[in-house]
């Protein structure tokens, strides 16, 4: 009986999946630019890059790695998507992920390939957390994959009572393709929501890009979130970028890292680069005490 369920869950959430398949779609112009002026300096790691000073934040030992070890902790993570394949033509596989000098290493197309699922021709690196989490600050520090791949990081719960739906996507960039590479992007989805939690019927998203004056792939970067109840703020290296009402994100949500093909922000697969990896050297979490 609970494989049934299991098997009924993974077709209906590939559904769900293939009908927000352009949810993604950044949006066609700036917001604005983001200066680097006054980047924050970092004093210790026991607090957010962009709140050094502000003890009032505590870590969540369950959420944040800094994968010091020979291989994945699967007691915090899996090491695939458990729920879905990926977006075509990616298809997401535990041979692509790894843990290497200190950094979750997460590759495309292994030599060593596994069957490809119909209409899936590559394979990618992907990592869910296996707990759940509602508010908080989400701190990432990561190297960008410079191939036409997305490189991301983000929170979602497709299996919530109620119908409930929602996403925050932190990092969502592929400066891989040469016209990205001075964008960075940031989005929010709720593809649906009970009448007492916003009544959505129809997916609704809050996409955002931002320029910046250098290319996001050279080197390692820092990426934040903050979420409480009542707004929802996006850091880049310290720096705060972009701040929202929390209309409808009010769920527990899951940590994803993962690459991934996306037309809509040109990353299709190019089989002369597939030597580039996504290389996350920490995460971290915290909770307000």
């Amino acid at each position: 009986m609970l494989k049934n369920y299991f098997f009924l869950f993974f077709v209906l959430g590939s559904l769900l999946y293939l009908t927000a398949q352009d949810s993604t779609k950044p949006a066609n112009y700036y917001t604005d630019s983001i200066s680097f002026k006054k980047v924050p300096v970092r004093i210790n790691n026991t607090l957010p890059l962009s709140h050094q000073e502000d003890h009032f934040w505590e870590i969540q030992k369950d959420f944040s790695d800094e994968f010091y070890g020979l291989k994945l902790d699967t007691t915090k993570w899996h090491n695939t998507n458990p729920t879905w394949l990926g977006r075509k033509p990616s298809m997401a596989h535990p041979k692509n992920v790894s843990v290497k000098n200190g950094k979750l290493i997460l590759e495309i197309n292994k030599p060593d390939q596994i069957a490809y699922k119909d209409g899936y021709t590559h394979s990618i690196g992907w990592i869910v957390s296996k707990k759940s989490i509602t508010y908080g600050y989400f701190e990432m520090r990561a190297k960008l994959m410079d191939a036409p791949w997305v490189s991301c990081f983000w929170l979602y719960n497709w299996w919530y009572k109620d119908n409930w739906r929602t996403e925050i996507d932190i990092c969502e960039n592929n400066p891989g393709a040469i016209q990205n590479r001075h964008d960075l992007t940031s989005n929010l989805h709720v593809f649906s929501a009970p009448p007492n939690k916003g009544n959505v019927k129809e997916l609704i998203s809050f996409g955002k890009k931002y320029y910046i004056p250098f290319e996001l792939q050279e080197s390692y970067h820092v990426w934040g979130l903050e979420w409480n109840k009542d707004v929802i703020r996006w850091y880049f290296d310290g720096i705060l970028f972009r701040e929202s009402p929390n209309k409808y994100w009010h769920q527990d949500l899951y940590l994803n890292f993962n690459s991934e093909s996306n037309k809509w922000l040109q990353a299709f697969p190019d089989d002369n680069r597939l030597n580039q990896t996504y290389d996350i050297d920490y995460v971290r979490v915290w909770k307000r005490k």
